[in-house]
């Protein structure tokens, strides 16, 4: 008797996964799928790589472009001889021929080396490591409300598209996106700081800080001066994760899957959560990391419009002398952290959709 007609024997492969032939079995397809999604993580590795490769370069040469010599912006006001000047040339390096500078550059950038700064006269490192804080707290706090608020209200217009709530959703959303921040900033400072009309001036206009709080009136006193730009960054960063959660449930509306779960006797509110809003989350994680990402580089306009000492009013400042190790260095922080970001989205798909990655 062949074993194929063997009942013990057939039930023991079918028991045992490990016991695969070479047609490809359990292990193959286990195998298959493991090493395809470690191509799948390389592939991922080295594009990051080749971008921020690239980033570098681009940092380098398109700050150069800009108009203005940085060794006259610092002396200026100051009698400097041309030996002065020359000397200073020498010390920042911009006497050095062009090739030179970038790969001196490129090679201190890669062990966290930005330079110093010509203004300031310290590392930029330092500078950024100090800014630090204030950006992330003012753009952790607000991708944190826009992107809950975002997915929640781009979930329920969906889900109940074309009637009035969608269509408010819609309207406000479309609206605040084709808003310009700065805009819109300067008009919450005139109605909520200045005061107009019947509206008192209630919130402060810039800074961070009164200066002169301590303990838990300190953190209500930064609260205080945060209203207005978290207000600002959440009106024109939620329309878009709203929009773009909308749409993405929508293309899902009609899928036999929800029909099934719908036959099945689940309530609509179990359909949208277990099952139609997990499989809408994937270009809707993509704008998630991307916030996360902005949370490092802030929002220059509004840090600037506010005078919020991060990292957007010193990209401001730096951009204005010119700066060129500070303005390097916080374009490649800002690029970095949004590579990095999109790298991890990218890794998180598979988890998401299985078919991702194969």
């Amino acid at each position: 008797m062949s074993t194929a007609s063997t009942p013990g024997v057939m039930r023991d492969a079918a028991d045992d996964p490990v016991k695969t032939g070479p047609s490809g079995g359990p292990r193959t397809r286990v195998t298959g799928h493991r090493t395809d999604y470690l191509l799948y993580v390389a592939g991922k590795l080295g594009g990051a790589a080749v971008s921020l490769f690239a980033v570098l370069v681009t940092s380098f040469f398109l700050f150069r472009i800009i108009p203005g010599d940085p060794v006259k912006a610092m002396t200026h006001g100051k009698p400097t001889s041309v030996e002065q000047m020359a000397t200073l040339r020498r010390q920042f390096g911009l006497d050095l021929p062009m090739w030179q500078q970038f790969t001196e550059y490129c090679a201190k950038a890669l062990t966290g080396d930005l330079g110093t700064s010509y203004q300031f006269h310290a590392p930029v490192g330092e500078l950024i490591t100090e800014k630090l804080p204030a950006t992330l707290l003012l753009t952790g706090v607000a991708v944190l409300i826009y992107s809950t608020l975002g997915l929640w209200l781009g979930t329920r217009s969906a889900w109940h598209h074309g009637g009035l709530g969608d269509r408010i959703n819609t309207g406000v959303a479309l609206t605040l996106w084709s808003v310009p921040s700065f805009w819109l900033g300067l008009l919450l400072i005139i109605v909520f700081s200045v005061g107009i009309g019947p509206i008192p001036g209630m919130f402060p206009s810039g800074g961070m800080e009164s200066g002169n709080e301590t303990g838990f009136a300190y953190v209500l006193d930064v609260a205080h001066h945060m209203v207005l730009p978290v207000v600002t960054l959440v009106a024109v960063g939620y329309a878009q994760t709203l929009l773009v959660m909308r749409s993405s449930l929508l293309d899902e509306m009609g899928s036999d899957y929800l029909t099934t779960a719908r036959a099945k006797g689940l309530r609509d509110d179990l359909v949208r959560r277990r099952h139609a809003v997990p499989n809408a989350m994937l270009p809707t994680v993509t704008m998630v990391f991307i916030n996360l990402g902005h949370v490092a580089a802030g929002s220059i306009l509004v840090e600037t419009v506010f005078s919020w000492p991060g990292l957007g009013g010193l990209f401001y400042q730096a951009l204005s002398v010119p700066d060129l190790p500070v303005v390097q260095g916080l374009f490649v922080v800002f690029a970095g952290a949004m590579i990095l970001m999109n790298l991890l989205a990218d890794l998180l798909y598979p988890l998401l959709d299985p078919r991702v990655g194969r």
